[in-house]
C-alpha cells in the first residue's frame, strides 16, 4: 500500500463506523449493530491498510474477496463501502432494510458493489470462502500468478462455527491446504440467547488445527489497529495451510451500557444508549456523523491504494488473453459447446447419468474452465471428466473435486466458487441429498450463481436402498425455489440439450438423471422450450406428459391407447421454468387445454396441477425393492396410465 493513515484518522475512522453501526438499526429500528461495533476496528484495518482492491471497479479479477459470514452484521460492510467509495453514499445508510434500498437486511451479491456472496443463513459464507480459495488456487495454476494471485478473507462468529457446514467446510479446506484462506473468528462469546457458555463447549483453536488450519490465537487485540494489520500479514504470508485468527472481541463495545451482554447482539440500541455510547467515543451526537472532508479523505486513500494495485496487475497482464475481462472470464457462448456437443442414434441405451457423463467430456474443449465434482459419488453421479487429473494440494491445475462425504460443504463452495468467476463448477450427488444442500441451492438461486447441481438416482427405480435413499419429493421443492432452473432430461439427447443449457445459463441449474437405463427417444429439442411433443396424432383426445424415465412410460401407455383407436400425444416436459417462460399461446399449442392432460412421473404430484388435468405419480415414501418391481407396485406403469387416460377421456 502507498498511501496510509494517520492515528487520528484511524481513530475517527472507527468511531464513524461505530455510529453508523448504532444509527442505521435504530433508524430501521432493525438490525444488529453490536457485533460491527466491536468489528469496526478490524474491518477499517482490512480496508484501508490489508485487501487488494479497487473501489472503482469492483469486478477486479485480481482483487482480494472479503466475505462477511455473519452476515446479520451487513451495516459494518456497508459503512465500510460508504467510506472507502464503493458507491453508497449517507442516503443509502439512512435506507438500511427498506424496500429496494441498496442496504439490505443482509449482504447481497449483485445488488450492492463490493460484495460478494449472499450471506446471511450462518456458516454458508464460510464455505463459500472455501469455493472461492479453491478456484482462486485453480486459477494461478492454470493462469500463472503474475494473472491470479489473491487472497480470501472471510469473518465468521461463533453462529457460523457451530452450523455443522463449517465443520465440513473447514475439513476440505484444511485437506486441500489452501493457504490464500484467511478466516478471522469473531470470538465475542455471545449470541442472541446469551453466553456461548449456555450451548457451547468447543476448543475451536483445537479443533481447527486438528483440520490442518494455521491457528493464531490473536488475543485482546480488536481494538488495536496495528497489531490487528500484523497478525493479518502474517496470516496472508503463511504457506501450506489455510489460517484461523481468533479475535477476541467485545459485542456492543464501547457502549458503557451493553459491552458483552447479548441484548447488544439484535436489539437496536435506543436513542440515550447511543447518545452514552457516543459519548464515550467523543464524537458528536448527531444521526450518521460522517464529517465530508474526512470521508473524501479516506476514499481518496483507497482508491489512490486500489489504482496503484489495479495498474500494477494491469501492466503485469498487458499481454494476456481478452478472455481474462470480468464479462467473458469462464464464459462459453452456445455457439461454441453446440459444435462439439454430442448426438446420441435413436434406441441408444443409456442412463442418463451416464449420457452426462460422455457430453460432459465431449465438451471440454469448449469448456476448460469447468471444474467437476461429487460428493463421495462421482462415478455415480456421472460428474466426472475421465481425461483429467484430480485437483489437489499438489496438483492446482486438476479440474476433478473430490469433495468426500461433505454435501453441505460442496454445495456452498461451488456457490463461491462461481460468484469467484472464472470457473463453472459442476458438483453431484444422490437426488435425496439435495436436502442437505438446500441452504447453497436457494442461495445459488438468490446469487444468480452460474453452478451446475447434478442429482442422479432420480426416482424410486433406485430400488433395493428403499425408501431412505428414493426421492419422492425432492423435485418439487426444487421447482418451488425462484430462480433455479430443474431439468429433468428424459435420454441422453435431452441430456445433451440439458447440459448445453446449463453451462450457457447466467444462473444456477439443476440437472436430475437417471439410475436406471433409458432408451433414447427424442431428438432432445424439447428442452430448450421446457416442453415439446414427441408423438403427435390427429384430432388427439388427450396428452400424455413425461418427464425423465417416466417419459418411455407415456410413450408405451400412447401405443396402447392408440392401438385401441384413442388417439392420444405425448410431451416431453423436462423443464417446468423453461416452459413457463414461453407466451401462453406457445403453451397452448403444445399442451392445449381443451382436452384432458395426463402426467406421469415418479414423484409427488405436488403441482402438477399447473400443466395437467390427472397425475399418475407418487404421494407417499417408497420402498425397498428391485426398482422396477417398485415402479410396478406404485402405479408407474403403462397400463395403469393408459388406464387414468382412459377415465379422463371419459369424464
Amino acid at each position: 500500500m502507498t498511501s496510509v493513515l494517520s492515528p487520528d484518522q484511524d481513530d475517527l475512522a472507527i468511531s464513524i463506523i461505530r455510529g453508523l453501526a448504532m444509527d442505521a438499526p435504530l433508524a430501521a429500528n432493525s438490525g444488529h449493530q453490536g457485533t460491527a461495533m466491536s468489528l469496526a476496528p478490524l474491518a477499517h484495518v482490512l480496508y484501508s491498510r490489508i485487501l487488494r482492491h479497487d473501489p472503482t471497479a469492483p469486478d477486479f479479477i485480481d482483487r482480494d474477496r472479503l466475505i462477511l459470514s455473519n452476515g446479520h452484521a451487513s451495516i459494518l460492510q456497508y459503512a465500510m463501502l460508504f467510506l472507502s467509495g464503493y458507491g453508497l453514499e449517507l442516503s443509502d445508510l439512512k435506507e438500511f432494510r427498506q424496500w429496494n434500498s441498496a442496504t439490505p437486511g443482509h449482504p447481497e451479491v449483485g445488488h450492492t458493489a463490493g460484495v460478494e456472496v449472499t450471506t446471511g443463513p450462518l456458516g454458508q459464507g464460510f464455505a463459500n470462502a472455501v469455493g472461492m480459495a479453491i478456484a482462486e488456487s485453480h486459477l494461478r495454476d492454470v493462469h500463472g500468478p503474475d494473472v491470479i494471485n489473491h487472497h480470501t478473507y472471510v469473518i465468521a462468529g461463533d453462529g457460523c462455527l457451530m452450523e455443522g457446514i463449517s465443520h465440513e467446510a473447514a475439513s476440505l479446506a484444511g485437506h486441500l491446504k489452501l493457504d490464500h484462506l484467511v478466516c478471522i473468528f469473531d470470538d465475542n462469546k455471545i449470541t442472541i440467547d446469551g453466553s456461548t457458555d449456555l450451548t457451547c463447549s468447543d476448543d475451536a483453536p483445537a479443533r481447527f488445527r486438528a483440520y490442518g488450519w494455521n491457528v493464531i490465537e490473536a488475543g485482546e487485540i480488536a481494538e488495536d489497529c496495528d497489531a490487528i494489520e500484523k497478525v493479518l500479514i502474517q496470516a496472508r504470508d503463511h504457506k501450506g495451510a489455510p489460517t484461523l485468527v481468533v479475535l477476541r472481541s467485545h459485542i456492543g463495545f464501547p457502549s458503557p451500557d451493553l459491552t458483552d451482554k447479548h441484548e447488544a447482539h439484535g436489539n437496536p440500541f435506543t436513542a440515550p444508549l447511543v447518545s452514552a455510547t457516543k459519548a464515550v467515543m467523543g464524537i458528536p451526537d448527531e444521526s450518521f456523523y460522517a464529517p465530508t472532508d474526512f470521508v473524501n479523505a479516506y476514499r481518496a486513500h483507497c482508491r489512490e491504494n486500489g489504482k496503484t494495485v489495479h495498474s500494477d496487475w494491469t501492466k503485469r497482464t498487458s499481454r494476456i488473453s481478452p478472455a481474462l475481462n470480468p464479462n467473458t472470464f469462464g464464459v462459453a457462448s452456445k455457439e461454441q459447446v453446440a459444435a462439439v456437443l454430442p448426438v446420441f442414434p435413436t434406441d441408444t441405451k443409456l442412463a442418463t447419468r451416464q449420457a452426462f457423463q460422455k457430453v460432459l467430456e465431449a465438451t471440454g474443449s469448449a469448456l476448460p474452465f469447468v471444474l467437476a465434482g461429487a460428493a463421495d459419488l462421482t462415478g455415480n453421479t456421472g460428474a466426472k471428466l475421465a481425461e483429467t487429473s484430480a485437483y489437489s494440494s499438489s496438483n492446482r491445475s486438476g479440474k476433478q473435486i473430490y469433495y468426500g462425504i461433505r454435501e453441505h460443504a460442496m454445495g456452498a463452495a461451488m456457490v463461491g466458487m462461481a460468484l469467484h468467476g472464472g470457473v463453472l463448477p459442476v458438483g453431484g450427488t444422490f437426488f435425496v441429498f439435495a436436502d442437505y444442500m438446500r441452504p447453497a441451492i436457494r442461495l445459488a438461486a438468490l446469487s444468480r450463481a452460474r453452478v451446475v447441481f447434478v442429482f442422479s438416482h432420480d426416482s424410486v427405480g433406485v430400488g433395493e436402498d428403499g425408501p431412505t435413499h428414493q426421492p419422492v419429493e425432492q423435485l418439487a421443492s426444487l421447482r418451488a425455489i425462484p430462480g433455479l432452473q430443474v431439468i429433468r432430461p428424459a435420454d441422453a439427447n435431452e441430456t445433451a440439450q440439458a447440459w448445453l443449457i446449463a453451462a450457457t445459463h447466467d444462473g444456477p441449474t439443476a440437472l436430475i438423471l437417471s439410475r436406471q437405463t433409458v432408451v433414447a427417444l427424442t431428438d432432445g429439442s424439447a428442452v430448450s422450450d421446457g416442453a415439446g411433443t414427441i408423438i403427435s396424432t390427429e384430432k388427439p383426445k388427450a396428452i400424455i406428459i413425461g418427464t425423465g424415465s417416466e417419459l418411455s412410460v407415456a410413450v408405451d401407455a400412447a401405443a396402447l391407447l392408440n392401438s385401441e383407436g384413442i388417439s392420444v400425444n405425448v410431451v416431453s416436459m423436462p423443464s417446468w421454468e423453461r416452459f413457463a417462460q414461453l407466451s401462453k399461446a406457445n403453451q397452448d399449442k403444445i399442451l392445449p387445454r381443451s382436452i384432458p392432460r395426463i402426467s406421469v412421473e415418479a414423484g409427488t404430484t405436488f403441482g402438477w396441477a399447473a400443466y395437467a388435468t390427472d397425475s399418475v405419480g407418487i404421494d407417499r415414501f417408497g420402498a425397498s425393492a428391485p426398482g422396477n418391481v417398485v415402479m410396478a407396485e406404485l402405479g408407474i406403469t403403462a397400463s395403469h396410465v393408459a388406464e387414468v387416460t382412459r377415465k379422463a377421456i371419459s369424464q
